[in-house]
């Protein structure tokens, strides 16, 4: 059976991708493509719906889809863990499903992975993110969701070292971990997690070149999506990694 999808922010960059793809795809079609100007009841009877808006949107969009009884994939940064928290909440009384995907990139959740792994063996760690100039949200939902996965991964191992974060210009903190946003023209996307220990560092670097690379994460998660039930946040939920998870 073909899955009618409705894409929210379909005029954007990643809308257009999305698009395309559900376009390309034999096992799905588009619904709807729904614009700033559209109504929230243009989804209605979409067998799922994507999010690709803004952060101020993200919600209302969710909202509406969960009222109607519609699966969601939102690729919209900006979830915040205490938003994350509410929407499973919400969700937890239906059988809807909602898909949260900070990085549809295998190669930024692969980076993301391994620096949680790492993380355990060192306590100087600190993020730089680096996005183009019109990225309205800092720091990226990527880099959020990576320090909170490390700070799971260091359960029992106290905060992070992270001297003098009294200072402006010493970064937002995310489960201790300092972030550095920087947003600049002809930049797509590069994160950098950065570990100090005695003698030596280590730097687990991912760069996005060209768009392209989000292709196979948006086709793995659209598969996802449209059968999920509750809450599942990150690619590495989806992707089979090759690792035990605790």
């Amino acid at each position: 059976m073909v899955t009618r999808v409705a894409v929210v922010g379909a005029s954007g960059t990643m809308g257009q991708l999305f698009t395309r793809l559900i376009d390309e795809s034999e096992d799905f079609a588009v619904y709807a493509k729904l614009g700033s100007a559209s109504s929230l009841n243009e989804m209605n009877g979409a067998d799922l719906v994507v999010d690709v808006t803004t952060p101020a949107v993200s919600t209302t969009v969710v909202t509406h889809a969960i009222r109607e009884g519609i699966n969601v994939l939102v690729g919209t940064s900006g979830w915040s863990s205490d938003r994350l928290a509410a929407l499973g909440t919400q969700l937890a009384d239906t059988e809807t499903g909602v898909v949260v995907i900070p990085n549809f990139s295998l190669g930024s959740v692969l980076g993301t992975t391994l620096a949680t792994i790492a993380s355990r063996f060192f306590d100087s760690i600190e993020i730089v993110e680096a996005h183009r100039a019109t990225k309205v949200d800092s720091p990226s939902g990527t880099a959020v969701r990576t320090a909170e996965l490390i700070g799971e991964a260091r359960t029992g191992l106290g905060p992070v070292v992270a001297p003098h974060v009294d200072q402006r210009a010493r970064g937002q903190q995310v489960s201790s971990i300092p972030i550095h946003s920087l947003r600049l023209n002809g930049l797509i996307a590069r994160q950098e997690v950065i570990f100090g220990g005695a003698g030596e560092t280590l730097t687990i670097s991912h760069s996005t070149i060209d768009p392209s690379s989000y292709e196979q994460g948006i086709l793995l998660a659209l598969g996802a999506a449209r059968t999920a039930t509750g809450l599942t946040v990150g690619l590495e939920r989806i992707m089979d990694l090759g690792i035990t998870r605790s």
